[in-house]
């Protein structure tokens, strides 16, 4: 048997027929239709074009098994700039396990954490999003997943 291979894609890149069976597979998941054919046909997808995808597109969130990720930040020096960081991954149920911050040079500091995310309310891109909107946020970068 082949090795399957996975490839990290963004959305505005995959077909429309991807995106509306990750629509409907998101739909039947929490019990907002009661059938496939009923979530096809709202999303205007055949049912041929939903089989073909279903085992083959997910969202990213889904694919993270692992409850460990490791991010990296490029931030600002700001006086209580971490402590903020902080506060906000624990408001959304992440628990951090390692934190690593160089000296901040020319303004700028580099901070790496490893979050335990098994606690997580909601998914992983709402949480990367509301960590980039922090003013003193220059970028945010996920590094890895894992055990």
């Amino acid at each position: 048997m082949l090795e399957e291979k996975f490839f990290l894609v963004r959305e505005d890149v995959l077909p429309e027929a991807m995106k509306k069976s990750i629509e409907v597979k998101e739909m039947l998941a929490r019990g907002k239709v009661d059938s496939i054919a009923e979530a096809v046909q709202k999303v205007d997808l055949s049912r041929s074009a939903f089989y073909k995808y279903r085992d083959t597109v997910f969202p990213f969130h889904t694919m993270v098994k692992e409850k460990i990720m490791t991010l990296f930040f490029h931030l600002e020096d700001q006086t209580g700039a971490l402590s903020q960081l902080l506060a906000t991954v624990a408001t959304v149920g992440c628990n951090v396990l390692t934190i690593h911050q160089t000296i901040p040079l020319q303004g700028k500091a580099n901070v790496t954490l490893s979050l335990d995310m098994s606690g997580l309310k909601g998914d992983i891109n709402a949480l990367l999003s509301m960590l980039k909107r922090l003013e003193f946020v220059d970028k945010v970068e996920i590094l890895g997943t894992g055990a």
